[in-house]
């Protein structure tokens, strides 16, 4: 299954997560590329929508492939494959200095007048646009979990086999629309995968709801 772009896979995501809809979920995306998904499932659910932020550890060598990550607290997880990465502990301290200082522009650039809204009591659903090792996802559930939410589910188009197992043992529920065997990388996966700005994430942010109410 291929996606013609984020929207497309927002709207199969929306449907798969019908049985929430009512129930009043809130919607947590991951910056940036997951931001304009979440904003089209929390309206297609009519849920509240808002952000949670972490960012990835990138190896040494590649800092596209995650081996952590971290979230606004300075809570990290630390992949099992780090270590073998080349990412030692003087690097993994690094690295999540720089990512924190990352973390805390973007909260003052996409929600400077409010806090974050309150997951606590809530059915809390957390989406990205496809797990590769979910190192940020693990963080965003780990973020989320520490507000008691009644319920928290990971929400993604399309993930890693051995990444989807890693995720669900620490999500109430994994909504998953696809697994293949053989996992190259997130973006192969769209026709359409272009990058997402703070401008858009901001604009999504401050866009009032749009209910689909059918």
């Amino acid at each position: 299954m291929r996606f013609t772009d984020r929207f497309d896979a927002a709207r199969q995501l929306a449907d798969a997560l019908q049985p929430y809809r009512g129930a009043s979920p809130l919607v947590l995306a991951i910056p940036r590329g997951a931001v304009p998904m979440g904003r089209a499932i929390a309206d297609a659910l009519v849920g509240d929508f808002d952000v949670v932020l972490v960012r990835k550890l990138g190896a040494p060598w590649n800092p596209e492939f995650a081996v952590g990550a971290i979230d606004e607290t300075g809570w990290a997880y630390v992949a099992p494959h780090a270590q073998g990465a080349g990412a030692d502990a003087a690097y993994l301290q690094r690295a999540q200095a720089q990512q924190l200082a990352v973390l805390r522009e973007r909260r003052a650039a996409y929600s400077p007048h409010r806090p974050p809204l309150d997951s606590a009591g809530r059915v809390a659903i957390v989406v990205d646009d496809g797990l590769a090792t979910g190192a940020t996802m693990i963080a965003a559930l780990h973020s989320v979990r520490s507000r008691a939410p009644a319920k928290l589910i990971c929400a993604v188009p399309v993930a890693a086999p051995e990444s989807l197992q890693r995720v669900a043992s620490v999500a109430d529920e994994v909504v998953c629309l696809q697994s293949p065997e053989y996992f190259g990388s997130v973006g192969e996966f769209y026709d359409d995968f272009r990058q997402v700005s703070d401008a858009e994430v901001i604009e999504c942010l401050s866009a009032p709801p749009s209910r689909d109410r059918r």
